[in-house]
């Protein structure tokens, strides 16, 4: 004997099956969360990069724009191991941040402490708002 369902039961599976497809997706994709704040002298980037290496991750800047890039690997499993709940994201990943003011990039330098790295953008001088005396009175 087969029930009838009603609209609402059908719409709610279908929102689950939703909710449960976004979920798979968006464990296929990561991006380290990063902050960025800005003083009087320099603008800093911090990201998050638990479990990398220093040397797994790749730091640019040209010009205004700084680009940060790397991979996550996954870590070999055992073969007698399987995986019954995999939270952690591994891949790819780049993050690109684009400054409108000056960067003094012969002093910008990167420190990798305790999976955070923090990259300090030194404001050139001539990005440093200056006062102007005026010289005659009309």
């Amino acid at each position: 004997m087969r029930t009838s369902r009603s609209p609402f039961e059908e719409l709610s599976d279908l929102r689950t099956q939703m909710s449960r497809l976004m979920e798979s997706e968006s464990t296929h994709v990561w991006s380290p969360v990063v902050d960025v704040r800005e003083d009087e002298s320099e603008i800093v980037v911090e990201a998050e990069l638990p479990g990398m290496k220093k040397d797994e991750i790749d730091i640019q800047l040209n010009g205004g724009t700084l680009a940060l890039r790397g991979e996550r690997k996954i870590e070999s499993a055992k073969p007698e191991e399987r995986f019954h709940r995999m939270e952690r994201q591994y891949g790819a990943w780049q993050r690109v941040f684009q400054f409108e003011i000056p960067i003094d990039e012969s002093a910008v330098r990167a420190d990798y402490e305790n999976g955070v790295l923090t990259v300090h953008l030194p404001k050139s001088q001539t990005a440093s708002p200056r006062r102007i005396a005026i010289r005659h009175e009309s």
